[in-house]
């Protein structure tokens, strides 16, 4: 019996997005598709798909065709290689940029053929593929530089990608986010980690500190540069929020619409951001030096932050976003509901020093 409510697509269902996002879908009959089912008792058809795969395409579009979805929600993408356990670079690239290419080939065919088309595609990028020096707050027309952190330029890749199939979706909307770094309490990631101490790695070294309660101290190269520059976030149930929007909007009357997205109110500096989660703050003689110690915790498993990060770690990428106030009008403070200073120190009540201090306040 095909069911009273329109069909969306989740690729990636089982990440931090998609797990927030799931419980705003009620309205909606959610296909969730990853490489591993996500833990929730929430309605959900769930199908297994390895989007490096080449024959995922063809299984893709099947599902499509049969499932008849209005939208369909690209969140796959490996982020973190130690987390997910794709650490071939090849492997990466295959899910992160072909998939996406693939995703959008099998919308691209079961378009043509549809009765009632796939009206909307969204697929979050990222402000990384901005790149990590950037001499003003970017807007969605700058120029794509991402280097180094196989991540950024595979975000700037896969951003690329939806760019040039966009016209070929026949009657689709596609709608192309850049986020700025995610944040909240269930939140992991790169720069998260750094600035909580997050021993991440997966080393019988790192296993001990942990199980010891140890943080890993803030690192920055000496300069007061390093501690002005200016970083920005968005709540990763704002941004669950953001795309429960889209769903519900109207087809645009463009094909392709590019938002960049980060909490409201004005950037934290990286100086704030080390006293917001109470790290202990070291100061090493230089890039060179800070890329050396990311190195050593790299190589002992101790972190999981890659040695590639290093510029995203000490340059300044902040963006523009007044077509998001623009594109959500009267709905921009009911959709993006933390301030960026909010949405960090959400990402901080989990820490070891925030927990102790909620100890010594009983």
């Amino acid at each position: 019996m095909a069911s009273p409510n329109p069909v969306v697509v989740v690729t990636g269902i089982a990440g931090n997005l998609g797990s927030r996002l799931l419980p705003l879908l009620r309205n909606f009959s959610v296909i969730g598709v990853d490489l591993s089912s996500p833990q929730t008792d929430l309605p959900l058809r769930f199908e297994h798909l390895d989007l490096g795969e080449e024959s995922s395409t063809r299984v893709f579009y099947d599902l499509l065709r049969d499932a008849r979805p209005v939208a369909v929600i690209h969140l796959a993408f490996v982020i973190d290689p130690v987390r997910t356990g794709v650490l071939d670079g090849e492997r990466m690239w295959q899910i992160n940029v072909a998939g996406t290419a693939r995703i959008m080939e099998a919308v691209t065919e079961a378009n043509r053929t549809a009765d009632s088309p796939i009206r909307q595609f969204i697929f979050p990028s990222s402000v990384s593929a901005y790149g990590p020096n950037l001499p003003a707050p970017a807007t969605e027309d700058s120029v794509l530089a991402a280097h180094t952190l196989p991540y950024a330029i595979h975000k700037k890749q896969s951003d690329e990608v939806v760019q040039q199939r966009a016209p070929a979706l026949r009657g689709c909307s596609v709608y192309l986010l850049r986020p700025h770094i995610f944040a909240g309490a269930s939140v992991e990631n790169y720069l998260l980690g750094a600035f909580r101490g997050t021993i991440n790695g997966k080393g019988a070294r790192a296993e001990k500190m942990r199980k010891d309660g140890k943080r890993l101290p803030c690192m920055l190269p000496r300069g007061q540069q390093y501690l002005d520059n200016k970083i920005q976030f968005v709540h990763v149930d704002d941004m669950a929020r953001l795309l429960v929007h889209l769903l519900h909007r109207d087809p645009e009357a463009q094909r392709l619409t590019i938002l960049n997205v980060a909490g409201r109110g004005d950037p934290l500096t990286f100086g704030q951001c080390v006293e917001m989660a109470q790290g202990k703050l070291i100061r090493v003689p230089g890039k060179w030096a800070m890329g050396l110690v990311l190195q050593f915790l790299w190589k002992r498993q101790i972190s999981a932050i890659p040695p590639e990060a290093l510029p995203y770690m000490t340059g300044e990428y902040i963006m523009n976003t007044e077509r998001l106030r623009a594109f959500l009008g009267s709905e921009y403070e009911n959709v993006m509901r933390y301030t960026i200073a909010d949405a960090f120190a959400d990402s901080c009540k989990n820490t070891p020093a925030a927990a102790d201090q909620s100890a010594a306040a009983k």
